[in-house]
């Protein structure tokens, strides 16, 4: 695989507008992990059911569209419980995706609060996504590519710390933009 594949990492901010109930939604586009070529952003509902269509507006309208490689999620929800159907958004790209955390998370109760919360929907897309594998320091759940495929491309993007550099540098521009300065972990 080239060292320099184009891939684009999204993370969302803290919601910034309360009232209205959005988050911010910023992608890096990165050769690797060494090089940023761009950025974007876009809006969600925090808690909402728009994130798919979204991001896959976000990217598919990008000049930089037919760059990308791969998609990297910071996880699997956008703005609290917006929930990120990977397998959608692949099909809506044509991108395969790979959503990214740092630890396994507890997938049963995840699915117990959505329920709790009234959130069956929710709970029921969670429940046919693929389970979290392990790949290096990270976790994975991908859609449009294997296993193997994810950890080389993980492995190419992590430069400065144990998550893909794309999503490290998501995360520090939308913290930043939203709360004037950026601040803890990816």
């Amino acid at each position: 695989m080239r060292q320099e594949i184009r891939v684009i990492g999204i993370d969302d901010g803290p919601f910034f507008k309360f009232r209205e109930g959005k988050t911010l939604i910023v992608g890096t586009l990165y050769r690797g992990g060494k090089m940023m070529d761009g950025l974007l952003s876009t809006t969600a509902q925090v808690d909402g059911s728009d994130s798919t269509t979204k991001i896959a507006r976000m990217i598919n309208r990008s000049k930089f569209r037919k760059q990308v490689r791969a998609i990297l999620l910071d996880g699997i929800t956008i703005g609290g419980f917006n929930v990120v159907n990977i397998q959608k958004l692949h099909e809506k790209t044509g991108i395969p995706v790979i959503a990214v955390v740092r630890r396994k998370p507890d997938i049963k109760k995840i699915i117990k609060t959505l329920k709790e919360l009234g959130m069956n929907r929710k709970a029921k897309l969670i429940e046919t996504m693929p389970e979290p594998q392990r790949a290096g320091k990270v976790w994975v759940q991908t859609a449009g590519t294997s296993l193997e495929r994810a950890k080389e491309i993980i492995k190419i993007t992590t430069t400065y710390a144990d998550i893909p550099e794309p999503l490290r540098i998501a995360h520090i521009i939308a913290a930043g933009i939203i709360r004037g300065e950026s601040r803890g972990r990816a």
